[in-house]
């Protein structure tokens, strides 16, 4: 019998196979954030670009999730979240906001906050609507907003306090605004929203009949007498507010991909509709460790907060004796900085020289802009790191900028 002989053809190159590659992501490029991470580990680099902590994760959450895995937690959960998981979030709302929550028809447990709000924007924005964000944002924003097939509508934060216009926030909003993104404490500025700022930001989204969805992973990392308020509880906004949250820097386990999305039941029953078919469900053992985590007292969350003052207190210490120029922040655990004394023309340059030459990595300041110019003189670091990580980075930054070929 002959075999049937099969022509094998060589692959094109990826600029020649453009109808493989679907319109939605073609403004895509990989996370800026991500890349700094790969090359500080190429380079041996301080890496003070990505926001995960290099020190361990509390020892009782990690035998709270051996525990579980060897009490064979290992199966699926309910999609939406294992109810005994979901009845520590309601609990932990009630605790710290007063906050009433139907475990059963307001909470989804999800693969972290970065599944909440793309899976919530999916479930709620349809093509051609429009969202407010706030810029600087975190880079993720886009993105979901491109998935989503929404159109965007930037409203400045700006230095040295991150305030905004109310006016340009006024006319950001529109027929066609669907929902308003808010991130509080903020990633990249540190920025706490204040009660009088939500409270404008709610007043606006019921004129207008919009939603807001609220990204509060850093809620309980918060410094200098500044408290943080979920959106949800402002008078107005219980029904129309969606909050995304996540287990990663609270309590120091950003690998574990364990969130939730809290919302009214209807709009629950739709965030639930995506979420299935996205993951089906978050890691069940790391949920029931997470009932653990959200039972710890009020001492955690007061040491969590004060340890991350002293690391920022630290840093902003060292970045400015060399030389820059540093907007301290009031919540969660990253420093923007300007670099414009330095020299360089942009801040990619700048960041590739701080790796080259000074041994430090962090993330160009541009990333969190629409349009690059508007960052191209920023950089942030975070400081979620050891202390020894913390000062060996201080000690490489006294050689920023020695590389004067890579200036202007």
């Amino acid at each position: 019998m002959t075999p049937i002989k099969t022509q094998v053809r060589p692959l094109a190159a990826a600029d020649d196979r453009p109808r493989f590659r679907s319109r939605r992501i073609a403004r895509f490029t990989e996370s800026v954030i991500r890349e700094m991470t790969r090359l500080a580990l190429a380079s041996g680099a301080v890496n003070l670009a990505q926001g995960f902590p290099d020190f361990p994760a509390p020892a009782f959450l990690k035998e709270a999730a051996r525990e579980a895995i060897s009490a064979d937690f290992n199966q699926y959960a309910i999609t939406w979240g294992a109810r005994p998981f979901r009845e520590a979030i309601a609990a932990g709302y009630a605790r710290f906001y007063g906050l009433d929550l139907d475990p059963e028809r307001e909470i989804t447990v999800c693969c972290g906050a970065t599944e909440g709000m793309i899976a919530s924007l999916l479930a709620t924005v349809d093509p051609g609507d429009e969202i407010v964000v706030f810029e600087p944002f975190y880079e993720n924003y886009a993105p979901d907003a491109y998935l989503a097939g929404a159109t965007r509508r930037l409203v400045s934060l700006h230095p040295p306090d991150w305030t905004f216009d109310p006016g340009e926030l006024r006319r950001a909003f529109s027929p066609r605004t669907k929902a308003i993104v808010i991130n509080t404490p903020n990633n990249p500025t540190g920025k706490v929203f204040s009660r009088e700022e939500l409270t404008l930001i709610g007043e606006l989204c019921q004129e207008f009949d919009v939603l807001a969805i609220t990204d509060e992973i850093y809620e309980h990392i918060v410094y200098d007498g500044a408290a943080h308020i979920p959106m949800i509880t402002l008078p107005g906004m219980r029904r129309r507010s969606i909050l995304v949250n996540s287990m990663s820097k609270t309590y120091s386990v950003t690998g574990w991909r364990v969130g939730w999305v809290i919302a009214a039941p209807d709009l629950t029953d739709s965030i639930r509709k995506v979420h299935d078919f996205l993951t089906v469900g978050a890691a069940a053992p790391l949920q029931q460790a997470g009932i653990a985590a959200l039972s710890q007292p009020d001492a955690y969350y007061e040491n969590l907060a004060r340890e991350y003052a002293g690391r920022r207190d630290l840093l902003v210490h060292e970045l400015t004796a060399a030389g820059f120029r540093c907007f301290p922040p009031n919540g969660a655990y990253y420093v923007m900085t300007d670099i414009s004394g330095f020299g360089f023309e942009n801040d990619f340059q700048f960041v590739r020289s701080l790796i080259d030459d000074a041994g430090v990595a962090a993330v160009p300041g541009s990333s969190f802009f629409d349009d690059p110019a508007k960052g191209s003189q920023m950089v942030r670091f975070c400081f979620c790191k050891k202390y020894e990580t913390l000062r060996e980075a201080a000690g490489r930054l006294q050689n920023v900028g020695s590389a004067p070929a890579r200036r202007k």
